[in-house]
């Protein structure tokens, strides 16, 4: 058995796994070593031939325009001391950069002379020299700063950091400019960008299901620089919070208000929500990650008046029952909400005015209750309202016909919801809506026909909904549509409507074989149309959600 990553708190949990298994070995990696093991293996740091082989191939020196002497590539690569993190993160800042770059990078280790790293310390220091971006790429670092506000070794959302970097960083841009910089990000090797879904990114900027991930070290770098300053003046706050014991500075009498735009409090499974106040004012951005239960919002919520996301996840096994929600009806520009492994409460029996909010994403969340049946009007609490994305929302049987009354909405996303089998026929009222999709709705069974009014629709995605056995008799009334998603809707297989042949916008097609055939009539008529056949994508990553 092998127990990766183990940390030095959770060296106790070892003897668990210790099984009286013939010949049954433990093999433990850690950052440390454990003295209690007989056998200890400490990595040397790679040799000068792996070393250059890895900086290389992580700086693309094959294909630079310019030449750059194998005795200046050997200096930098001298000077990361064989460890892997630094070769790929500098040889990932170095890649495709001009001349003058390499010039200054090795300018730099010349100050700094040669060294061979002995701690963690040293890593970081070296690290840091591959965060000096040039003026316009200045951004890259704040987004990479940022990853610092989740919990360590564990998968980061990419909607969410899109969602945080949009409205703190960039508000002026739509989230297209920020997805572009998040792959820039991971090109430069400071994060990883994980795709669950190979067949949708590249073609519609979907990313709900897409994961970033982040080596130790490098999270470490990243609070590191973000607590360089007094705890008041700091940008960004990350607090970590063990059991009920809080920082030293949180409980003191006379506590300074804090100037962080960005908060983030971490807190474990034996945390019992018993806050204290916290003058945070200027806080935009604010993320609190949970393992418990049940879960307070704490007071002081209500005081961060220029608030404009909050990201709420339980990292527990089951959802968590959510308290004081009404909290944030005080937020006047709070703009984006989401919430992950949560039970939330009723927004429809008593409804929580949110007059700003143009975005809610809720991801495993229990929402029976939230969308239960109500006569209250709940698109009035919801006015500014443009998009609404549900994931892996298990107790999601059928859409309530108040959704029906965001005549605003611009994106319905609800994706992953097995048990989901019915649309509201009023979902033809939300005139306004450009994308939709139905991803992997395996029992939904057909689309209504009053998609038909949706007439500023420009992407349409059913793919992996294996119930759909036809499309609407009038879908060529979506006159603007551009994409339509398709693949392995398996149980698809009659003609397609006389009426396809109207949608003179659609560009791309994207199904598997057996529906691709279903259009190559249709491909005789318009020269333009790009039928995409998706790979089969077999993959486990559902699993670690």
């Amino acid at each position: 058995m092998i127990l990766d990553d183990v940390w030095p708190e959770s060296k106790s949990t070892i003897d668990k796994f210790a099984f009286n298994i013939p010949d049954y070995k433990i093999v433990v990696t850690s950052r440390t070593a454990f003295p209690k093991f007989k056998s200890t293996y400490n990595l040397k740091p790679l040799d000068h031939e792996d070393a250059m082989s890895l900086f290389c191939r992580s700086a693309s020196v094959n294909d630079m325009s310019f030449y750059v002497s194998k005795e200046k590539i050997e200096k930098i690569v001298r000077g990361c001391g064989g460890l892997p993190i630094a070769l790929k993160v500098i040889g990932g800042s170095l890649c495709r950069r001009p001349a003058g770059v390499w010039k200054s990078t090795l300018k730099r280790w010349s100050d700094d002379g040669h060294f061979i790293f002995e701690s963690d310390k040293e890593v970081l220091a070296c690290l840091k020299k591959s965060l000096e971006f040039s003026d316009e790429k200045s951004i890259l670092k704040e987004y990479f700063m940022d990853l610092g506000s989740f919990p360590e070794d564990q998968r980061i959302p990419a909607t969410a950091l899109i969602d945080m970097w949009t409205e703190i960083h960039e508000p002026n841009q739509n989230d297209d400019h920020v997805t572009a910089d998040l792959h820039e990000l991971t090109t430069t090797n400071l994060a990883s960008l994980v795709k669950t879904r190979k067949d949708v990114s590249a073609v519609s900027n979907y990313y709900n299901e897409d994961f970033v991930t982040q080596h130790d070290v490098l999270r470490d770098l990243a609070i590191h620089l973000s607590s360089q300053d007094p705890i008041t003046e700091r940008e960004r706050l990350i607090v970590d919070i063990r059991g009920n014991k809080l920082p030293e500075w949180w409980m003191k009498q006379e506590q300074q208000p804090i100037n962080a735009r960005l908060l983030s409090i971490s807190t474990d499974e034996l945390f019992s929500s018993s806050w204290y106040n916290i003058q945070a004012p200027k806080v935009e951005a604010l993320v609190l990650n949970f393992q418990t239960g049940n879960y307070t919002l704490p007071e002081f919520l209500e005081k961060m008046v220029e608030l404009k996301v909050i990201i709420i996840t339980n990292y527990g096994f089951f959802p968590a029952e959510l308290s004081n929600f009404q909290l944030l009806k005080s937020l006047p520009y709070l703009k984006r909400i989401r919430l992950e492994k949560v039970s939330i409460p009723s927004l429809c029996n008593a409804p929580v005015p949110l007059r700003s909010v143009k975005k809610i994403s809720l991801f495993m969340c229990n929402i029976g209750q939230a969308f239960g049946n109500s006569t209250i009007q709940v698109s009035d609490s919801l006015p500014s309202l443009k998009e609404i994305n549900i994931d892996y929302c298990n107790d999601l049987v059928e859409l309530p016909t108040w959704l029906c009354e965001f005549l605003s909405l611009e994106r319905l996303s609800i994706t992953n919801c097995h048990k989901l089998f019915a649309l509201p026929e009023g979902i033809g009222n939300l005139v306004n809506l450009k994308v939709l999709r139905f991803r992997a709705c395996t029992e939904l069974s057909e689309l209504p026909e009053s998609i038909k009014s949706l007439h500023k629709l420009c992407i349409l995605d059913i793919s992996d909904c294996l119930s759909i056995t036809k499309l609407p008799k009038h879908i060529g009334e979506l006159h603007h549509l551009q994409e339509l998603h398709m693949k392995n809707c398996l149980r698809l297989r009659k003609q397609l409507p006389t009426s396809i042949v109207d949608l003179k916008q659609l560009e791309l097609v994207v199904c598997d074989e057996e529906r691709a055939k279903l259009w190559e009539p249709i491909k005789e008529i318009f020269s333009g149309l790009n039928v995409m056949v998706a790979k089969e994508d077999i993959s486990l990553d559902w699993l670690q959600k």
